[in-house]
């Protein structure tokens, strides 16, 4: 199945930002919360967000892969939500609020296309 590319790639970014929050936490000695670390604050943001929106949109690619949705409209998401989230991870460690938004931006169209072929599939696309 092609998402499972996206979830393992997804599961690696969230891995990846874990750890990143747990260097600050060792290297600030805060065990719990943040202590107003501004590097900190930023990291667990970012790792919040992508536990956020992540698992939503994979499932979503996985049912549309399901449905039998046409490959490349597998792939096109998967990738516009990764890139998204990427991005935003980028942005919210590197305090960049004009990237934040445009990966916000990403994000959620890509979700709402998501929902939308979804729903098209159910309604209309091959079924089993």
């Amino acid at each position: 199945m092609a998402s499972t590319f996206y979830i393992v790639l997804s599961a690696l970014l969230i891995i990846w930002l874990s750890m990143h929050v747990i260097k600050l936490r060792r290297q600030h000695q805060v065990s719990v919360g943040n202590d107003n670390k501004q590097d900190l604050v930023l990291a667990i943001a970012a790792q919040s967000n992508a536990t956020e929106f992540l698992p939503i949109g994979m499932l979503l690619l996985v049912v549309l892969e399901l449905n039998h949705a046409e490959i490349l409209l597998v792939h096109l998401p998967g990738i516009s939500l990764l890139s998204g989230r990427i991005l935003h991870a980028r942005a919210m460690l590197t305090d960049n609020l004009k990237l934040r938004v445009l990966s916000m931006k990403i994000t959620i169209y890509t979700l709402l296309l998501l929902v939308a072929a979804n729903l098209i599939y159910l309604l209309f696309g091959k079924q089993g």
